[in-house]
């Protein structure tokens, strides 16, 4: 019966190697960096640092409507992606001319429909103008 406890045990081995490797090699790298790593003290080194650019003024910046649009369009094709994959690649195992099988052609169809009603909406409101 003890036998068969340590054999259960064992087969959670690599699980622990791994996560022992992960911890260790994180923690070396943290403490390599205290110990190679340049010391620099000052102002500058203290100071936030933001996409190349010097953090100077205020952070309550306006950002035009525009950016939001774009960004709501993004995820609309985005979403479409993630939801058509799947299908795609199940509907082929469907029959096509089956009942359920134009349930699910359907199904894609009005999915697809409110895509193009989000293009059309985005458009109008001149989302992919630049100027």
């Amino acid at each position: 019966m003890m036998l068969l406890a340590t054999t259960d045990l064992s087969s959670y081995l690599p699980i622990l190697l791994i996560i022992l490797m992960a911890v260790s090699f994180g923690a070396i790298n943290v403490i390599g960096s205290l110990v190679l790593g340049p010391k620099r003290d000052g102002t500058t080194k203290a100071q936030s640092y933001e996409s190349g650019m010097n953090p100077v003024g205020t952070a309550r910046k306006r950002f035009n409507v525009r950016f939001y649009l774009i960004a709501m369009v993004f995820l609309v094709f985005d979403v479409e992606i993630v939801f058509l994959y799947p299908w795609a690649t199940t509907f082929p195992n469907i029959a096509p001319m089956s009942h359920e099988g134009l349930i699910w052609l359907g199904r894609i169809f009005f999915f697809l429909l409110t895509t193009v009603v989000a293009y059309v909406y985005g458009y109008r409101k001149g989302v992919f103008r630049f100027d």
